[in-house]
């Protein structure tokens, strides 16, 4: 490789690098604290399969949560309650998503969607993400990824809050959107 001829005038002049910023206009270096190091490592001695395996056992988790509670005969206050709802009255954006996972594993798919329509229209995707992922990351298996855009995500969200709105209206057609 052939070095770069300098012009004469240049050839005695020492060669600089990028300018250093001073101390004060520097972003300092932080350290990690204690327990995201400790994470940081288990995570790093961890098997591949223990995060799809970890995600497994707190959805079966929080499955049986839902069938054992009865959410759909329960009381205003009994388990498992909305805080919001309980304290306020209003009805928060996922209000009605345990009533609606325990009607969808028991197969009533109408029900499940009076009580949280944008919960059992994102179950199959959710479903599938995660099938495709813990697929990808224990097997090997090459499932197409499903891609969210951006403008995609932020229309489902600002439908979820729209939503969110017009159930807690009380006057009709919006009361029947109440839970």
């Amino acid at each position: 490789m052939n070095a770069v001829q300098l012009p004469p005038w240049l050839a005695d002049q020492p060669i600089q690098g990028p300018p250093v910023p001073p101390e004060w206009f520097r972003h300092p270096v932080h350290q990690p604290d204690r327990l995201t190091r400790f994470v940081n490592r288990l995570a790093a001695r961890s098997p591949i399969w223990l995060a799809p395996l970890a995600i497994l056992a707190c959805t079966g988790g929080a499955i049986g949560y839902t069938l054992a509670t009865d959410p759909a005969a329960a009381g205003a206050g009994d388990p498992p309650s909305c805080l919001l709802k309980y304290l306020t009255g209003f009805v928060c954006p996922g209000c009605g998503g345990t009533r609606a996972a325990w009607f969808l594993l028991h197969g009533d798919v109408t029900a499940a969607a009076r009580h949280h329509l944008l919960f059992v229209f994102a179950v199959p995707f959710l479903i599938y993400l995660y099938v495709a992922w813990a697929g990808r990351k224990v097997f090997g298996w090459k499932l197409p990824e499903l891609s969210i855009s951006p403008a995609a995500m932020i229309t489902f969200m600002a439908v979820w809050g729209v939503w969110s709105i017009l159930r807690n209206l009380p006057w009709a057609p919006f009361t029947a959107f109440y839970v």
